[in-house]
Protein backbone atom coordinates (compact mmCIF):
# COMPACT_ATOMS: atom_id res chain seq x y z
CA UNK A 1 0.00 0.00 0.00
CA UNK A 2 1.20 3.52 -0.76
CA UNK A 3 2.43 6.06 1.77
CA UNK A 4 1.39 9.71 2.09
CA UNK A 5 3.88 12.40 3.05
CA UNK A 6 2.22 15.46 4.57
CA UNK A 7 4.65 18.38 4.54
CA UNK A 8 4.37 21.68 6.39
CA UNK A 9 6.73 24.07 4.59
CA UNK A 10 7.54 27.72 5.21
CA UNK A 11 11.18 28.35 4.25
CA UNK A 12 14.34 26.68 2.88
CA UNK A 13 13.08 26.00 -0.70
CA UNK A 14 16.39 24.39 -1.70
CA UNK A 15 16.19 21.93 1.17
CA UNK A 16 12.55 21.23 0.36
CA UNK A 17 13.54 20.30 -3.20
CA UNK A 18 16.12 17.85 -1.86
CA UNK A 19 13.50 16.36 0.45
CA UNK A 20 11.06 15.93 -2.44
CA UNK A 21 13.75 14.19 -4.48
CA UNK A 22 14.19 11.64 -1.71
CA UNK A 23 10.44 11.03 -1.45
CA UNK A 24 9.88 10.86 -5.22
CA UNK A 25 8.86 7.24 -5.49
CA UNK A 26 5.86 5.67 -7.23
CA UNK A 27 4.84 4.17 -3.89
CA UNK A 28 4.36 7.64 -2.38
CA UNK A 29 2.04 10.61 -2.69
CA UNK A 30 3.23 13.99 -1.41
CA UNK A 31 0.95 16.70 -0.01
CA UNK A 32 2.45 20.13 0.73
CA UNK A 33 0.98 22.96 2.77
CA UNK A 34 2.92 26.16 2.15
CA UNK A 35 2.57 28.83 4.82
CA UNK A 36 0.24 31.55 3.57
CA UNK A 37 2.90 34.16 4.34
CA UNK A 38 4.80 32.86 1.30
CA UNK A 39 3.86 35.04 -1.66
CA UNK A 40 5.98 33.14 -4.20
CA UNK A 41 5.78 29.37 -3.90
CA UNK A 42 8.82 27.20 -4.66
CA UNK A 43 8.69 25.33 -7.95
CA UNK A 44 8.67 21.71 -6.83
CA UNK A 45 8.10 18.77 -9.15
CA UNK A 46 8.07 14.98 -9.02
CA UNK A 47 8.65 12.32 -11.66
CA UNK A 48 7.16 9.31 -9.90
CA UNK A 49 5.23 10.31 -6.77
CA UNK A 50 1.88 12.04 -6.84
CA UNK A 51 2.25 15.69 -5.84
CA UNK A 52 -0.56 17.79 -4.35
CA UNK A 53 -0.02 21.46 -3.46
CA UNK A 54 -2.75 22.73 -1.14
CA UNK A 55 -4.51 25.84 -2.37
CA UNK A 56 -6.30 26.57 0.89
CA UNK A 57 -3.42 27.72 3.09
CA UNK A 58 -3.06 28.91 6.67
CA UNK A 59 -0.92 31.74 8.03
CA UNK A 60 0.93 29.58 10.56
CA UNK A 61 2.26 31.22 13.73
CA UNK A 62 4.66 29.67 16.21
CA UNK A 63 3.03 27.95 19.24
CA UNK A 64 -0.43 28.98 18.01
CA UNK A 65 -3.45 26.84 17.12
CA UNK A 66 -2.88 27.85 13.48
CA UNK A 67 -0.31 25.03 13.36
CA UNK A 68 -3.13 22.56 14.03
CA UNK A 69 -5.29 24.25 11.41
CA UNK A 70 -2.57 23.65 8.82
CA UNK A 71 -2.24 20.01 9.85
CA UNK A 72 -5.99 19.60 9.49
CA UNK A 73 -5.79 21.03 5.96
CA UNK A 74 -3.38 18.22 5.11
CA UNK A 75 -5.56 15.55 6.74
CA UNK A 76 -8.57 16.79 4.79
CA UNK A 77 -6.58 16.78 1.54
CA UNK A 78 -5.62 13.14 2.06
CA UNK A 79 -9.18 12.04 2.72
CA UNK A 80 -10.58 14.13 -0.12
CA UNK A 81 -8.12 12.49 -2.52
CA UNK A 82 -9.98 9.20 -2.18
CA UNK A 83 -6.66 7.34 -1.89
CA UNK A 84 -5.81 4.84 0.82
CA UNK A 85 -2.37 4.80 2.44
CA UNK A 86 -0.56 2.50 4.84
CA UNK A 87 0.83 5.43 6.80
CA UNK A 88 0.67 9.20 6.72
CA UNK A 89 4.00 10.83 7.60
CA UNK A 90 3.65 14.36 8.96
CA UNK A 91 6.99 16.11 8.44
CA UNK A 92 8.31 19.62 7.97
CA UNK A 93 10.06 21.08 4.95
CA UNK A 94 13.37 21.00 6.84
CA UNK A 95 13.27 17.27 7.62
CA UNK A 96 15.13 14.58 5.72
CA UNK A 97 14.81 10.79 5.63
CA UNK A 98 17.73 8.79 6.98
CA UNK A 99 16.71 5.59 5.17
CA UNK A 100 15.85 4.85 1.55
CA UNK A 101 12.34 4.17 0.31
CA UNK A 102 12.77 0.39 0.11
CA UNK A 103 13.75 0.34 3.78
CA UNK A 104 10.93 2.69 4.79
CA UNK A 105 8.23 0.70 3.02
CA UNK A 106 9.55 -2.59 4.38
CA UNK A 107 9.72 -1.20 7.91
CA UNK A 108 6.16 0.09 7.94
CA UNK A 109 4.85 -3.08 6.28
CA UNK A 110 6.47 -5.04 9.11
CA UNK A 111 4.69 -2.79 11.62
CA UNK A 112 1.38 -2.51 9.80
CA UNK A 113 -1.34 -0.90 11.91
CA UNK A 114 1.07 0.69 14.38
CA UNK A 115 0.91 4.39 15.25
CA UNK A 116 4.25 6.20 15.42
CA UNK A 117 3.75 8.98 17.94
CA UNK A 118 6.39 10.10 20.42
CA UNK A 119 5.07 10.52 23.97
CA UNK A 120 6.84 12.84 26.39
CA UNK A 121 8.18 10.79 29.29
CA UNK A 122 8.24 13.44 32.02
CA UNK A 123 5.26 14.50 34.15
CA UNK A 124 3.33 17.60 33.14
CA UNK A 125 4.76 20.65 34.91
CA UNK A 126 3.66 24.16 35.88
CA UNK A 127 4.72 25.50 32.48
CA UNK A 128 2.32 23.10 30.77
CA UNK A 129 -0.41 24.03 33.23
CA UNK A 130 0.06 27.71 32.40
CA UNK A 131 0.13 26.97 28.67
CA UNK A 132 -3.09 24.97 28.56
CA UNK A 133 -5.39 26.10 31.36
CA UNK A 134 -5.37 29.87 30.86
CA UNK A 135 -6.55 32.09 28.02
CA UNK A 136 -3.61 33.68 26.17
CA UNK A 137 -4.48 36.86 24.25
CA UNK A 138 -2.57 37.71 21.08
CA UNK A 139 -1.77 34.03 20.60
CA UNK A 140 -0.64 34.72 17.04
CA UNK A 141 2.18 36.88 18.40
CA UNK A 142 4.13 34.59 20.72
CA UNK A 143 7.21 35.51 18.67
CA UNK A 144 8.11 38.88 17.27
CA UNK A 145 9.98 42.13 17.81
CA UNK A 146 9.37 45.84 18.08
CA UNK A 147 7.24 48.06 20.29
CA UNK A 148 3.87 46.57 19.33
CA UNK A 149 5.12 43.06 20.05
CA UNK A 150 6.36 44.16 23.48
CA UNK A 151 2.99 45.74 24.32
CA UNK A 152 1.23 42.49 23.35
CA UNK A 153 3.69 40.41 25.37
CA UNK A 154 3.22 42.52 28.49
CA UNK A 155 -0.57 42.53 28.11
CA UNK A 156 -0.57 38.75 27.67
CA UNK A 157 1.55 38.29 30.79
CA UNK A 158 -0.79 40.49 32.82
CA UNK A 159 -3.89 38.75 31.45
CA UNK A 160 -2.60 35.29 32.36
CA UNK A 161 -1.36 36.49 35.73
CA UNK A 162 -4.79 37.96 36.50
CA UNK A 163 -6.46 34.65 35.68
CA UNK A 164 -4.07 32.84 38.01
CA UNK A 165 -4.77 35.26 40.87
CA UNK A 166 -8.54 35.11 40.33
CA UNK A 167 -8.57 31.33 40.06
CA UNK A 168 -9.99 31.40 36.54
CA UNK A 169 -9.06 28.21 34.69
CA UNK A 170 -10.19 26.65 31.42
CA UNK A 171 -9.99 23.14 29.98
CA UNK A 172 -10.27 21.83 33.53
CA UNK A 173 -11.76 18.45 32.66
CA UNK A 174 -9.24 17.54 29.98
CA UNK A 175 -6.33 15.17 30.77
CA UNK A 176 -3.61 16.74 28.64
CA UNK A 177 -0.61 14.75 27.46
CA UNK A 178 2.50 15.93 25.67
CA UNK A 179 4.41 14.49 22.76
CA UNK A 180 6.04 15.18 19.43
CA UNK A 181 4.22 16.99 16.65
CA UNK A 182 5.74 14.89 13.86
CA UNK A 183 4.06 11.52 13.49
CA UNK A 184 3.45 8.57 11.16
CA UNK A 185 -0.14 7.41 11.55
CA UNK A 186 -2.74 5.15 9.96
CA UNK A 187 -5.88 6.17 8.09
CA UNK A 188 -8.00 5.09 11.05
CA UNK A 189 -6.26 7.66 13.23
CA UNK A 190 -6.48 10.36 10.56
CA UNK A 191 -10.24 9.75 10.41
CA UNK A 192 -10.50 9.94 14.20
CA UNK A 193 -8.57 13.22 14.33
CA UNK A 194 -10.90 14.67 11.70
CA UNK A 195 -13.91 13.61 13.77
CA UNK A 196 -12.38 15.53 16.68
CA UNK A 197 -11.48 18.63 14.65
CA UNK A 198 -14.04 21.09 16.04
CA UNK A 199 -13.39 19.97 19.61
CA UNK A 200 -9.62 20.10 19.18
CA UNK A 201 -9.56 23.60 17.69
CA UNK A 202 -11.82 24.85 20.49
CA UNK A 203 -9.70 23.27 23.22
CA UNK A 204 -6.40 24.54 21.86
CA UNK A 205 -7.44 28.03 20.76
CA UNK A 206 -5.52 30.66 22.76
CA UNK A 207 -3.25 28.09 24.39
CA UNK A 208 0.54 28.01 24.06
CA UNK A 209 2.32 25.26 22.12
CA UNK A 210 -0.81 23.39 21.02
CA UNK A 211 1.09 21.24 18.51
CA UNK A 212 2.98 19.49 21.33
CA UNK A 213 -0.22 18.34 23.05
CA UNK A 214 -2.70 17.92 20.18
CA UNK A 215 -2.45 14.27 19.10
CA UNK A 216 -1.27 12.72 22.41
CA UNK A 217 -4.19 14.35 24.22
CA UNK A 218 -6.79 13.26 21.68
CA UNK A 219 -5.69 9.61 21.60
CA UNK A 220 -5.33 9.20 25.36
CA UNK A 221 -7.87 6.72 26.67
CA UNK A 222 -8.72 5.45 23.18
CA UNK A 223 -7.76 2.13 21.53
CA UNK A 224 -5.07 4.01 19.57
CA UNK A 225 -2.91 4.01 22.70
CA UNK A 226 -2.62 0.23 22.41
CA UNK A 227 -1.39 0.61 18.83
CA UNK A 228 1.60 2.81 19.64
CA UNK A 229 4.89 1.47 18.32
CA UNK A 230 6.77 2.48 21.48
CA UNK A 231 5.07 4.38 24.29
CA UNK A 232 8.18 4.40 26.49
CA UNK A 233 10.60 6.41 24.31
CA UNK A 234 9.60 9.71 22.67
CA UNK A 235 12.14 9.55 19.85
CA UNK A 236 11.74 5.86 19.06
CA UNK A 237 7.98 6.13 19.38
CA UNK A 238 7.94 8.40 16.32
CA UNK A 239 11.12 6.98 14.74
CA UNK A 240 12.45 10.52 14.47
CA UNK A 241 15.85 11.95 15.38
CA UNK A 242 15.27 15.55 16.44
CA UNK A 243 17.94 18.05 17.39
CA UNK A 244 16.80 19.03 20.86
CA UNK A 245 19.34 20.67 23.16
CA UNK A 246 19.37 19.97 26.86
CA UNK A 247 17.61 23.31 27.47
CA UNK A 248 14.74 22.35 25.17
CA UNK A 249 15.82 24.47 22.20
CA UNK A 250 15.60 22.99 18.72
CA UNK A 251 18.81 23.40 16.72
CA UNK A 252 19.92 22.63 13.18
CA UNK A 253 22.12 19.60 12.72
CA UNK A 254 25.77 20.23 11.83
CA UNK A 255 28.61 18.02 10.55
CA UNK A 256 29.42 17.16 14.17
CA UNK A 257 26.11 15.26 14.29
CA UNK A 258 26.93 13.12 11.26
CA UNK A 259 28.17 9.98 13.10
CA UNK A 260 25.02 9.84 15.23
CA UNK A 261 22.78 10.38 12.21
CA UNK A 262 24.59 7.63 10.31
CA UNK A 263 24.25 5.14 13.15
CA UNK A 264 20.69 5.78 14.33
CA UNK A 265 17.82 3.38 13.68
CA UNK A 266 15.42 6.31 13.28
CA UNK A 267 13.84 6.94 9.90
CA UNK A 268 13.46 10.73 9.77
CA UNK A 269 15.52 13.58 11.21
CA UNK A 270 15.03 17.29 11.80
CA UNK A 271 16.07 19.87 11.39
CA UNK A 272 18.50 20.84 8.66
CA UNK A 273 19.44 23.92 6.67
CA UNK A 274 20.96 24.40 3.23
CA UNK A 275 24.11 26.26 4.29
CA UNK A 276 26.56 23.33 4.26
CA UNK A 277 26.06 21.43 1.01
CA UNK A 278 28.82 18.95 1.80
CA UNK A 279 27.08 17.94 5.01
CA UNK A 280 23.74 17.68 3.20
CA UNK A 281 25.25 15.36 0.61
CA UNK A 282 26.43 13.09 3.42
CA UNK A 283 22.88 13.00 4.82
CA UNK A 284 21.32 12.44 1.40
CA UNK A 285 23.65 9.49 0.87
CA UNK A 286 21.93 7.73 3.77
CA UNK A 287 18.65 7.58 1.83
CA UNK A 288 20.12 6.79 -1.57
CA UNK A 289 18.39 3.78 -3.20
Amino acid sequence: MKHAYLILAHNEPELLSLLIERLDDARNDIYIHFDRKLTVLPDVKTRHAGLYILKDRVDVRWADVSMLEAEYKLFHAVVDSGCQYSHHHLISGVDLPLKNQDYIHSFFALHHGKEFIGLHQRPMNSRADRALHYWHPFARSFRGSGAIYEVKRIFRFLAVRSQVLLGIRRNTGIPFHKGGQWVSITRELVDYLLEQEERALTIFAHTFGADEYFIPTLIWGTPFIERLFDATDESRGAMRYIGWRDDGQLIDFTPQDLPALQQTEYIFARKFNSRDRGFLQEILALSTP
